[in-house]
């Protein structure tokens, strides 16, 4: 008989590609990490994980039980709902991850509206990037994942978790006032080819998005500044330091007196945010009111602007 616990084990150490990595998000040490993973092992007759230098690698059999192990996994997230349901679920805590312009534009107004609608069911918050939080949600340290499209991000058809899309929204361009194109009414990037750039860091989402928005463009950025605060960013531009974009929503309450904000000219970036489960985790009674919240407070997208 193959135990659930040895089943999240092993999805863990192929996620994270290192027994350490996976002990860390699991919140167990390196050994009990490697007994588990030959005790399961043993339960299935077949050698699982090799590991190397690099790292573990699951072998062939090891990749057909992972499969199994993502429907076996969501079965037991579906059986953990209804059974909340059965019992009522009607109060309780949900986490939340999510960045930090999501929490402003959509996760607070999604609290004000649980207040009414659902008021015995409160939300933890923790501010997290938006690549960070689908690793939260997988490691079963928050409950819910407001997240970015990434480069390397787990796609729609992905088999361990449930998506829910929540708002798309342009980056524009941000420029000094003392600008070539600050009077611009719309900036093609390709003309920002030889400016200095400010913009966040490798791993951010929106890095991803600015990089291939000016590879798109025809040229790589030359950034000279890097922050993963948009504040500095749109500061570090008021400064002359270099252009930059920015996602629309991050500019709201921004310090804009010494930038000129422009749309892209052509083809927009474009910043995707979606709420994410661990898959059966949608139907779960503490999960779906706050997922249908989210979705309620999402903004209209603006791509089109």
């Amino acid at each position: 008989m193959i135990e659930a616990r040895r089943l999240h084990i092993l999805r863990a150490v192929a996620d994270h590609r290192t027994v350490t990595a996976a002990a860390a998000a699991l919140y167990l040490t390196p050994s009990a990490v490697s007994q588990q993973l030959t005790a399961l092992e043993q339960e299935t007759g077949h050698r699982l994980v090799d590991r190397g230098a690099r790292g573990v690698r699951l072998t062939p059999a090891g990749e057909i039980l992972l499969r199994h192990t993502h429907a076996v996994l969501a079965q037991l997230e579906r059986a953990e709902a209804e059974l909340a349901a059965y019992g009522s679920g009607a109060a309780g805590t949900v986490t939340v991850a999510a960045f930090a312009t999501g929490i402003g534009l959509v996760v607070a107004p999604a609290l004000t509206r649980l207040a009414v609608l659902a008021p015995g069911i409160g939300v933890r918050v923790q501010d997290a990037e938006g690549d960070a939080s689908l690793t939260m949600v997988l490691d079963r340290q928050v409950d819910i994942a407001v997240a970015v499209e990434y480069r390397g991000a787990p796609g729609a058809d992905d088999p361990r978790l449930t998506r829910l899309p929540l708002y798309a929204e342009p980056f524009d361009a941000v420029v000094p006032l003392a600008h070539r194109l600050a009077g611009s009414g719309r900036i093609p990037l390709a003309e920002l080819a030889k400016d200095p750039w400010i913009g966040p860091y490798p791993g951010n989402p929106c890095h991803d998005v600015v990089v291939l928005a000016c590879e798109h463009a025809g040229f790589q950025p030359r950034l000279e500044h890097q922050s993963d605060d948009f504040r500095a960013v749109v500061a570090l531009a008021s400064a002359g330091a270099g252009v930059a974009l920015v996602p629309r929503s991050a500019l709201r309450g921004t310090d804009l007196g010494e930038v000129a904000v422009r749309p892209v000219d052509g083809a927009a970036p474009t910043r995707r945010v979606f709420a994410a489960v661990r898959c059966g985790a949608e139907e779960h009674p503490l999960i779906r009111p706050v997922l249908a919240a989210l979705g309620s407070a999402a903004p209209v997208d603006e791509t089109a602007g």
